[in-house]
């Protein structure tokens, strides 16, 4: 008995450590994840509590884990955690039911899952959490109130250094698909033997006022009228890791292709949304800008998701000079968690990212990236002349300021 309450400690500890982490390291994305929430359930002038509600979350998990693991206090923590995993076990249903957003969130982008999944994955730790209520008065104390205490504390100064360092730079582990290494178009591509959606037509007849859904296979007679018809996704497709990305002109015309086929290095400034964007370091990345307009060994264009009146107006104020062009909000997000941030990519393939508090000087690109010619894992990359007989693009990429 004694074996099963230690591993019910461990596994439900475990769960929340790592919940409360990974949470805690991408302070952003779960204030993004509480933004839908609240659209969905109609709560939306609550968006100014996403950040630090996110971050009170990931803490509190973090700290729950961290006293289940090391044995501190149980009787207590046994209470809260049953009473914790009980709500969200609770909440996770009716997202199952209802399906409000599409995944819930509870580890952030480190490990996706669908609502249902998400349940039955919480009716499995309940059961751990059930083993070590009931036997909340069987665990010995191991450590002093001072030691528990001090080591409360400690968990809490952890979890919170790495929120706040990953706030004010980046993640110190990026589980999105637009880490430093990733090729792009290969995460665009879907291989031909991946599973497709499977759709089921319903279709729709009265008769006699009566209002009766039929399916392919069983078609009502003459006599009935049809009404309508519905085609409802019945399994799912297989979704490449990165799925809609595109970059298009303010005129609507896509240049996807010609951006993730330069040679030369690019910077891409991410602002998803001009009127929130911290402009405090714009003129270290008009500086940057201006390095690579004049030298012509690199580019930098901005992707945002503001209107053009935003754009205007945003040039206007922070004097600057780069082309803007359209990109999905939602994937810029996913791009970096800054806005406005910087990532470098070359050939489709992301070199480097940076938190509008760190952008690198024009010195520092041309050391790391221009003259060494890095590529992400640190290698001497080849360096290409873009002539018509390397690069089908060259002229394309001519659209691009530099």
């Amino acid at each position: 008995m004694k074996i099963l309450r230690t591993t019910s400690r461990f596994i439900v500890g475990l769960v929340l450590l790592f919940s409360g982490f990974v949470k805690g390291i991408d302070p952003l994305g779960s204030a993004y994840k509480f933004n839908d929430y609240f659209a969905a359930f109609g709560m939306e002038f609550l968006d100014p509590l996403a950040l630090p509600l996110g971050i009170v979350l990931s803490t509190f998990e973090f700290i729950l884990g961290a006293a289940l693991v090391l044995n501190i206090r149980m009787r207590q923590t046994s209470w809260i955690v049953l009473l914790f995993m009980g709500f969200f076990t609770l909440l996770t249903f009716y997202l199952a039911l209802e399906n409000p957003v599409s995944d819930c969130g509870c580890f952030g982008d480190a490990i996706v899952m669908s609502n249902w999944e998400t349940f039955y994955k919480n009716l499995v730790v309940m059961v751990f959490v059930g083993i070590i209520f009931f036997s909340r008065h069987r665990f010995q104390q191991v450590y002093s109130k001072i030691q528990e205490t001090g080591l409360m504390i400690s968990s809490l100064v952890i979890i919170l250094a790495f929120t706040f360092y990953s706030y004010y730079h980046l993640p110190v582990i990026d589980f999105r698909p637009y880490n430093i290494g990733a090729n792009i178009p290969e995460k665009m591509k879907i291989p031909e033997d991946a599973p497709k959606p499977e759709y089921k037509t319903i279709l729709k007849y009265k008769k006699n006022g009566q209002v009766k859904e039929f399916t392919m296979d069983s078609l009502p007679d003459s006599t009935w009228q049809w009404v309508e018809t519905k085609n409802i996704q019945v399994k799912e497709g297989y979704t490449p890791p990165i799925d809609g990305f595109s970059i298009t002109t303010l005129q609507g015309s896509d240049i996807t292709d010609i951006v993730l086929k330069r040679e030369e290095p690019t910077f891409l400034l991410i602002a998803y949304d001009l009127k929130k964007a911290d402009r405090s370091d714009m003129d270290e990345i008009n500086r940057l800008y201006e390095f690579c307009r004049d030298n012509n060994n690199c580019s930098l264009i901005a992707l945002t998701a503001s209107v053009e009146k935003e754009i205007k107006n945003f040039k206007q104020n922070t004097g600057a000079e780069f082309t803007f062009y359209h990109t999905d909000e939602i994937t810029l997000k996913t791009i970096v968690r800054s806005n406005p941030g910087l990532i470098l990519i070359r050939k489709g393939t992301v070199m480097d990212k940076w938190h509008h508090n760190d952008i690198p000087s024009p010195r520092e690109v041309e050391t790391d990236y221009i003259h060494q010619g890095k590529s992400p894992a640190g290698e001497e990359a080849p360096k290409e002349e873009i002539s018509p007989e390397n690069n089908a693009d060259a002229s394309a990429q001519q659209e691009i300021p530099s």
